[in-house]
């Protein structure tokens, strides 16, 4: 056999097995094979221009369980696409004087080659980006679908204004009251919006959480937490004298009706109608009212401002004491679109109450004790209670717990009518809000709606379908380029002829990627899924992702699957059976001696002090953080590829750290990685010249070393099954480390002898294709080389992954912990099949053992078979 060359070439060798896997198509899926379906998907990229280390990581991963689950037998289906609406394609066409269509594919085309240079197993045929006509074409199919079945509405609502981009930003764009990308002050405006009704589904997304078994917990909780289910009560408190005529009372829902005694105020949004009758005749109250307007509308930004109010003059009585009054403000931290819009505020069990509170000088009770505290000198400070306890200073309800009390509560309020209703009825609330998805923007998927005088909102027939996005805009002006274009928007109506004019408004983007998973099984369908092709790939086996979309896309496709169940498009409720959140990579940050950030390839280390490698002068080395564009600590996937080839920068992606953490990328660590790259060359080159050729029949029996060298591969190969399977890659580049030092080291210690040996050789050949086919879904082009080393005439791409055998898993001896009075003191090793008497013996013969006794008889040894010996002194 010819002797393989010394070092490993990955710039010309990597290619090579590109080409070879793109002309056998080995990645593309045959929708007839008939073999278990197995579905992995990354969430799929912006094509802002460049992939990253991010997008590296998350693809190698995706990689990794495609090729072990094709080669376990497995239809995958691995696809890719582009999520490419949105606003910095308009951004670019602004700065650059350039179409967001041009832009947007130019960079698809560069990121599509960063992608394929990675060696990814994706199934290309299947691509395609949300910009493209065809997929926003069934993107309206399916809006029009939702809107016949209900689930689409047209409303006035409240929403964040970016005055710079001149669009609505959902509160998650909204970063310290202000847009996330333009940096403007947010403004809130009434607007009519297009909205999924998402609470439709509220207690099914909620409930359904729990069956999410392979979701990771804290994404499942975060997603609790935002769908917000709170059991309480509506309260209706009837208004004094001096309310205007047609408002008699204010209904509040609140979780905490056990604490009513402890109220000393109530609150409204400025946008409640309360508060905007009393602003019509009130300037000050109306200037209030419109400095609230300029905070963000998201529950955290009102959670952090502070807490500000105006007293309305109104009055609201206490619903279990009529002469009691309550003073009624207008609030700048209540959301209207929350519960009813209006709060009964218990300061001493509520911190932001107190906090209202104390700024205006409005009683403190405390109504719920702690446990152990006296009531006769119970008071609240600076921190509410809002833990639990026993009921004080609450009339009938002293003495309870707060359960009983809300309960106690509960019946009196029902019981007791007003104007033929009760004043007080049990009710669930969600925090969850209908999904906004109107956007004011050009480069969006149209929303497929006309206007027209006479007939109100038309939908378009599906027969003109698709609404397509004109070519021939300008960006010259901020706003909408659809509002300003001369012919587009002017339609006749489909259902009377007369003028009338389409929607300007294009869909959010999170809207193109709450369904594109479902797409991918029938890209070039003329329906937007095929059910009996959708329905045997959904939901997805394996979706992997960054956490950062652990709540609205996550949540959004959850509604989609549900939706698009309900108008027949899809057989399943929810639309990802795995998930798998990644962490970040990171990198040092550096700057240099003017304060400008630094990219790390201009700086260099010498003498331990980190210098510019130009000018020489001394670099500030910051704090390790998330790679971004912005502080510069970014490495360029290519340099690295290029430099180290790509099975490199993806074994160092799945080395060391967990998974799900943040990794840190350093120099150290990928040349480490490149070196074992050679490293398993040469060993596979060195396993390659003693074993036996390609297809030779291994003997029945195996000696000594024969049997110890399988017997290293089969325990490899059984623990990173395990490892992929449960997605722990970490470990199980560990245990390929492990393999590779347990191999070099027992072929190393073959005589001249046992080189020859059939069974020896035949051991070999074993080991080495072993350890070949359990490295290759993580450096796929190394393992393709070496297989052609190892003398194969297929690719290793198609080989099936070995089959462990049992009988070789088993050991001859038994490592156990050994303790003296219960503190661990060594480890012995003993035959499997010792008896009790023959442990103890072994282990009252160990010197750590002996020198704990000091000399002294012990009174008891306990052997617990197999697991672990104590020794009592």
């Amino acid at each position: 056999m010819t002797k393989t060359p010394e070092r490993y070439n990955a710039r010309d060798v990597e290619p090579k097995w590109r080409a070879a896997w793109d002309e056998r198509g080995i990645f593309k899926l045959d929708e007839t094979d008939p073999r278990p379906s197995y579905y992995v998907l990354e969430m799929f990229p912006y094509p802002s221009g460049r992939i990253h280390m991010g997008h590296v990581r998350n693809y190698t991963m995706g990689d990794v369980v495609a090729r072990y689950k094709r080669a376990r037998g497995f239809a995958v289906l691995h696809p890719m696409g582009w999520d490419a609406f949105g606003m910095p394609a308009e951004n670019a066409a602004m700065q650059h004087n350039t179409h967001p269509a041009t832009w947007t594919y130019a960079n698809i085309a560069t990121m599509k080659a960063q992608l394929k240079s990675m060696g990814l197993s994706l199934d290309w045929d299947r691509e395609f980006a949300t910009c493209d006509v065809e997929y926003y074409h069934q993107q309206q199919t399916l809006f029009l679908d939702f809107l016949k079945a209900g689930l689409v509405e047209r409303k006035s609502a409240k929403v964040n204004w970016d005055p710079v981009d001149c669009t609505v930003l959902a509160n998650e764009q909204v970063i310290e009251g202000r847009g996330w990308r333009s940096g403007a002050l947010v403004e809130q405006r009434e607007l009519t919006q297009w909205f999924f009704r998402i609470t439709a589904f509220s207690e099914d997304l909620l409930s359904a959480l729990d069956g999410l078994e392979r979701w990771p917990e804290k994404v499942r909780l975060m997603q609790k937490n935002w769908i917000g289910r709170s059991e309480g009560m509506l309260v209706r408190f009837a208004l004094a004298e001096g309310a205007p005529a047609d408002q008699t009372e204010l209904e509040v829902f609140t979780t905490r009706a056990d604490t009513l005694f402890g109220a000393s105020f109530l609150a409204l949004s400025p946008d409640h109608p309360l508060a905007k009758a009393a602003a019509a005749g009130n300037p000050e109250l109306a200037a209030f009212a419109e400095e609230c307007r300029r905070v963000g509308t998201s529950a955290a930004a009102l959670a952090t401002i502070e807490k500000k109010g105006f007293d309305t003059g109104l009055r609201a009585r206490h619903p279990f004491d009529p002469d009691w009054l309550l003073p009624v403000y207008v609030a700048n931290f209540i959301l209207m679109d929350y519960g009813t819009g209006a709060i009964f505020g218990c300061p001493a069990h509520d911190q932001r109450d107190l906090d209202f509170a104390r700024a205006y000088g409005l009683p403190v009770t405390p109504v719920v004790l702690p446990e152990g505290a006296d009531a006769a000198t119970y008071t609240v400070g600076t921190e509410a209670h809002d833990a639990d306890g026993r009921l004080i200073n609450s009339r009938f309800l002293d003495g309870l717990t707060v359960d009983q009390a809300k309960e106690e509560v509960a019946r009196r309020l029902e019981g007791e009518n007003r104007s033929g209703r009760p004043v007080g009825q049990r009710q669930v609330n969600f925090r969850l809000r209908d999904w906004g998805i109107s956007r004011q923007r050009y480069w969006g998927c149209p929303i497929p709606v006309i206007h027209c005088e006479t007939c109100g909102v038309v939908p378009v027939p599906d027969a003109d379908l698709p609404v397509k996005l004109p070519d021939d805009v300008t960006f010259d002006v901020p706003g909408n380029p659809l509002d300003r274009h001369p012919t587009w928007r002017h339609v006749p109506c489909p259902s009377c002829g007369k003028p009338a004019r389409r929607e300007t408004d294009t869909m959010d983007t999170f809207v193109d990627s709450s369904w594109y998973f479902a797409r991918f099984t029938s890209p070039r369908a003329t329906t937007p899924t095929k059910r009996e092709v959708v329905d045997r790939w959904l939901p997805v086996d394996q979706y992997i992702g960054g956490v950062e979309h652990a709540i609205l896309h996550l949540l959004y496709s959850r509604f989609f699957a549900r939706a698009m169940k309900l108008t027949g498009h899809l057989g399943t409720t929810e639309p990802f059976a795995g998930l798998f959140t990644q962490g970040m990579v990171t990198h040092e940050t550096y700057k240099g001696a003017d304060g400008r950030w630094l990219f790390p390839e201009e700086v260099a280390i010498k003498d331990g002090a980190a210098i510019h490698v130009k000018t020489g002068e001394p670099v500030t080395i910051g704090a390790v953080e998330s790679m971004s564009k912005s502080k510069k600590n970014v490495v360029d996937p290519d340099t690295i590829i290029a430099s180290f080839g790509a099975d490199t920068a993806r074994w160092f992606m799945l080395s060391d750290t967990p998974p799900e953490r943040d990794i840190q990328w350093t120099d150290s660590g990928v040349e480490g990685a490149a070196r074992f790259v050679q490293r398993l060359w040469r060993l596979v080159g060195d396993l390659a010249e003693l074993a036996a050729p390609a297809g030779t029949p291994a003997p029945v029996e195996a000696s000594g070393p024969a049997l110890d060298i399988r017997r290293l591969a089969h325990g490899a190969l059984a623990e990173i099954e395990n490892d992929i399977e449960k997605l722990r890659f970490n470990r199980a580049v560990a245990r390929v480390y492990e393999l590779a030092n347990g191999l070099t080291g027992a072929i190393g210690d073959l005589d001249e002898t046992s080189c020859h040996a059939a069974d020896v050789r035949a051991a070999a050949r074993e080991a080495a294709e072993i350890l070949v086919r359990v490295f290759a879904p993580m450096m796929p082009h190394l393992a393709e080389e070496c297989w052609t080393v190892l003398g194969q005439a297929d690719l290793v791409a198609v080989a099936p992954w070995p089959k462990v055998e049992p009988s070789l898993l088993a050991r001859d001896t038994i490592t156990l912990p050994v303790q003296v009075n219960g503190r661990k003191r060594a480890d012995i090793t003993v035959p499997r099949a010792a008896g009790n008497a023959e442990v103890e013996a072994a282990v009252l013969g160990l010197d750590a053992v002996q020198r704990a006794l000091d000399g002294k008889p012990p009174k008891k040894v306990i052997v617990v078979p197999q697991r672990i010996v104590n020794v009592v002194a």
